[in-house]
């Protein structure tokens, strides 16, 4: 079992930045994909990005690429998402999930890639 907690959201103005902290616990030693997602209430979850973890291997969703950038810090088993020049329709909780890498280390925002979800934390951007 893993567990993860989102923390870092907040309120911004349009253009500013925010940064969203993933920390994993529990069982943690395996190599794993780990992807940030967005929901909007009343609106599907939409993935934003999704990196292979120990590694390199990073993917992004049109809309947020250039502005967000998704890295890792393995000694403290956390993802981050740095979200800069925000805009309004950004607004929504983001959560991270984890979950087995189906080849390799070839990760996507496919929801059904992911087994384990966090709680999720707000970012709201206003204009």
């Amino acid at each position: 079992q893993v567990q993860l907690a989102e923390s870092g959201g907040g309120s911004v103005q349009a253009g500013g930045s925010l940064r969203v902290s993933c920390v994993a616990s529990g069982n943690t030693a395996t190599n794993a994909c780990v992807a940030w997602f967005r929901q909007v209430p009343g609106k599907e979850r939409e993935g934003v990005a999704a990196t292979y973890v120990p590694g390199s291997w990073k993917r992004y969703v049109d809309s947020v690429k250039g502005r967000f950038t998704i890295s890792q810090d393995v000694n403290k088993n956390t993802v981050y998402l740095q979200m800069n020049d925000l805009k309004p329709e950004d607004t929504a909780i983001y959560y991270c999930a984890a979950g087995a890498p189906r080849w390799r280390e070839y990760c996507y925002t496919e929801q059904s890639q992911y087994t384990y979800w966090g709680q999720g934390t707000q970012v709201t951007v206003s204009s």
